[in-house]
C-alpha cells in the first residue's frame, strides 16, 4: 500500500537519527531528538492498538473540520498540541526502547491494511479517525516531529 510505504520512509528516517537521540537544541525545543522520536513511535503503536481493539460497528464519522484542514494541509502547528500521558516519553529515553518501539511500529503500519475500514481511534481534537484517514494522520504527525528533529540537529 502506497500510504504504508510513505510512513515506512519516515520510520527509516527515525531509525537514522536514533544514534543522536540525546541531542538537544533549546532554541528549537525543550525536548531531545529522543523525545521527538519516542513520542512519534508511541503514537503509531498506540493508535494501531486502538484501531485493532475498536469495534467498527461503533464508528461514527465525527471527524472535525480542524482535522480535515490539518490533514489536507499536511501540517500541524508547533507548540499548540499537548501529548496525552500515554504517548509521552519517559524521563530517561533508552536507545534500546526506541529500537524496540521502531520494530513494533514497522509491523503495526503493515497490519493496518488488514483492518476493517471502520476500525477507528478517538483523537482528542479531531474526533474519530478511521483506517481510511489513519495513514495520513500518522504521516502528518510523524513528519511534524521529524521536522523538529531536523531543526534540533541543524
Amino acid at each position: 500500500m502506497k500510504n504504508a510505504r510513505k510512513l515506512s520512509k519516515y520510520l527509516d528516517k527515525i531509525e537514522s537519527v536514533i544514534p543522536k537521540h540525546e541531542e538537544k537544541n533549546l532554541n528549537v525545543s525543550k525536548s531531545t531528538v529522543g523525545w521527538q522520536i519516542d513520542h512519534s513511535l508511541k503514537v503509531i503503536n498506540n493508535v494501531t492498538k486502538a484501531l485493532e481493539d475498536s469495534d467498527p460497528n461503533l464508528y461514527e464519522n465525527d471527524f472535525s473540520f480542524t482535522g480535515k484542514v490539518f490533514l489536507t494541509l499536511g501540517y500541524f502547528p508547533r507548540g499548540k498540541g499537548k501529548a496525552p500521558k500515554h504517548v509521552k516519553p519517559p524521563e530517561v529515553i533508552l536507545k534500546e526502547d526506541i529500537i524496540s518501539q521502531l520494530e513494533a511500529a514497522k509491523s503495526n503500519i503493515e497490519m493496518i491494511a488488514n483492518l476493517n475500514e471502520d476500525s477507528f481511534f478517538k483523537h482528542p481534537l479531531f474526533g474519530n479517525i478511521n483506517t481510511k484517514r489513519i495513514y495520513r494522520f500518522l504521516e502528518v504527525h510523524t513528519k511534524h516531529h521529524l521536522k523538529i528533529v531536523n531543526d534540533i540537529l541543524k
